[in-house]
């Protein structure tokens, strides 16, 4: 569970009141002290993230957010980054304080929840103090349209059994039953993965995404080689069969694309993350964007992670460049990392973002959505080296139809 990155974990967001008893919940779901309870209305400020494990769900996020009814100028900031948390969240428990039931901030919460389709879950905290009939548990849930309606006390530890219950119950079926390339594999076939070790590989260790990769062939009954682009020729010579794919790091498509057979497929980790963590189909048009760039264009580059930068960093360094390159002439380059997603999108021409490896595809999607929303072109790295090295094509080996894309027209 420790090991599970934050990124493939279901994400469950606590909504409610000041006071409501959402940090208590979130303590009596995990039998520990980990949220901060006090009686001082609006304990908790900024979304706070807490990683567990309900079974049979498996690894998730618990989100605490700050209250919906928090007041002034500060709480109006508060409750907008509470908000936000939803795009990123895969099932709600929205927590009503037993004694003041369902109100204006339940409401406007439930049907946020009902317009982005998210499932959640009405919980009445402190029934030890005020019991809710079951009678009152189901007109909630109906005049909320909630998937369930459950009494607790969380100081009490009383009802959380049959909370987490309907959680699994009513967690989303196939959060995480999309594979990252074992459905395009056979049992017994094999897949050769291009790994560069240079100065972004970290010591001792392969980088996340490589790590999963490997994982899902395992899990899909096929064989997995690992080499690093000097050796890719070498490896599939020796082979008594040719692999099924080949799997590389995109900063050495062009190595890969020269020494892998033209019948064996091709493609990058990054591209196949773009369809794991979001929408391939939208990168690879996204793409085409790339050619109607001019010189004085503004871009931004985006990434979901912190990580430390080497200095020839693939987001800061190598893709500005190649861009440049492609163009012609100077571009306006942003950068965002993180959790921060600018809310100018407008002003940009193109959005390039990084594989998502350490974010979740609920939070993917909604980034894709507000790209599209401002009408500006998104498109991941992968997608993007790929375009840049003229082998975009070859690339998408894999994923034949998502190739015909490169043969519309504008």
């Amino acid at each position: 569970m420790n090991e599970t990155s934050r990124g493939n974990r279901l994400h469950i967001a606590l909504f409610g009141r000041r006071n409501a008893g959402k940090s208590s919940l979130i303590n009596a779901l995990t039998n520990q002290s980990l949220a901060i309870v006090s009686p001082v209305a609006g304990t908790t400020t900024d979304p706070v993230y807490k990683s567990m494990e309900i079974l049979p769900i498996g690894p998730v996020v618990m989100i605490d957010t700050a209250g919906l009814d928090d007041e002034g100028e500060l709480g109006t900031l508060r409750i907008e980054k509470s908000l936000e948390v939803l795009r990123k969240t895969d099932l709600v428990l929205l927590v009503a304080d037993a004694a003041l039931g369902i109100g204006n901030p339940e409401q406007e919460l439930a049907a946020k929840c009902r317009d982005q389709k998210i499932p959640f879950i009405l919980v009445f905290n402190k029934c030890d103090l005020h019991p809710v009939p079951e009678s009152r548990q189901e007109q909630a849930k109906a005049a909320l349209g909630a998937a369930a309606a459950v009494a607790v006390s969380a100081q009490y530890q009383k009802g959380i059994s049959d909370l987490k219950i309907s959680m699994v119950r009513h967690a989303p079926a196939h959060w995480d039953t999309q594979t990252i390339v074992g459905d395009l594999l056979q049992p017994g076939d094999i897949a050769v993965l291009c790994v560069p070790i240079d100065l972004a590989a970290p010591a001792g260790r392969l980088i996340l995404p490589q790590v999963q990769v490997i994982r899902d062939i395992l899990d899909h009954d096929a064989m997995a080689f690992t080499v690093k682009e000097r050796e890719l020729k070498e490896c599939i010579a020796s082979l008594n069969r040719k692999p099924k794919i080949v799997i590389t790091d995109s900063q050495v498509f062009l190595k890969a694309d020269a020494d892998t057979p033209p019948d064996v497929l091709l493609t990058s980790f990054s591209i196949l993350f773009a369809r794991y963590k979001g929408d391939l189909e939208t990168m690879v048009r996204g793409a085409r964007a790339i050619d109607r760039l001019k010189p004085g264009d503004k871009v931004l580059i985006s990434e979901s992670c912190t990580h430390h930068r080497v200095e020839d960093d693939i987001g800061t360094v190598k893709i500005p460049r190649w861009l440049r390159q492609h163009v012609g002439g100077e571009l306006i380059v942003d950068h965002s990392s993180g959790l921060s997603f600018p809310k100018n999108l407008s002003e940009y021409k193109l959005v390039l973002h990084c594989g998502a490896c350490m974010t979740n595809r609920r939070e993917m999607l909604a980034r894709i959505v507000q790209v599209q929303q401002a009408g500006v072109a998104i498109v991941n790295y992968g997608v993007a080296i790929a375009a840049l090295m003229g082998i975009l094509r070859r690339a998408l080996s894999p994923f034949p139809l998502l190739q015909e894309i490169l043969d519309e027209e504008e």
